[in-house]
This record gives structure tokens, sequence and C-alpha cells, in this order.
């Protein structure tokens, strides 16, 4: 457990210091509006740090495309657990979390990355 909690704080600390500012926006499901005939979403904004790279070629597949990036961001700078209907802004461009990956020590998430389309 005081392993999980030193990887953590070391976590944001290199993000803090390596990563750019980036908004990731949790999306909640709201009512149901009959007259719109539409659910409406609840959006909750957060800044925080992340680092940001392009995908390999090698990581290419079905699921992934060439022009997707990769954001990394430390658990515990998140106020909720990332899902793929959560959103990231990154210099004022919206992208959609295709996948959400995560590394745990103990049971305790460390890390998360998301793959990202724009």
């Amino acid at each position: 457990m005081a392993l999980a909690s030193s990887l953590q704080k070391t976590a944001s600390k290199l993000v803090s210091k390596f990563g750019g500012t980036v908004a990731v926006i949790t999306v909640s499901a709201g009512a149901y509006n009959t007259s719109a005939g539409a659910i409406t979403e609840t959006t909750t904004t957060l800044t925080i740090k992340g680092v940001l790279d392009g995908i390999s070629t090698r990581e290419v597949s079905g699921l992934v495309q060439a022009t997707d990036k990769r954001l990394t961001v430390a658990a515990v700078d998140l106020t909720a657990v990332p899902t793929t209907a959560d959103r990231v802004t990154i210099g004022g461009i919206v992208h959609q979390i295709i996948t959400v990956e995560k590394i745990e020590q103990d049971n305790q998430v460390i890390i998360y990355t998301f793959t990202l389309r724009a």
C-alpha cells in the first residue's frame, strides 16, 4: 500500500513537470427529455497536466488509427474514473477517448493512458 501511494505521488509530479495542460471532460447521462426526444448530458471539466504522444505504426489496428494520440495522466489528478464516454480538450481541440488503459500497483491505479481521436 505504501508503494502504491509513493508511485501515485511520483507519477503526479512527473506528469506535472513534463506534461502540458489538458481538460478532461467527464460526461454523465442525464434525464430523458420527452419533448426533445433525447437524453441530456451533464459535463464536468477538470484541468490537469498530461503527457501527449503519437501512436506508433505497430499500434495501428482496427480500433487504433495512425492519426490517434496517446495521453498519459496521473490517476490521483482525476476526480472520477475515466470512460470512453468522456472527452479531452487539448489546445482547443476536443478529442474522443477511444480506449482507457490503466497501470496499477496493489489494486490502486497509478496512471491512466487514453487513446484519443480528434
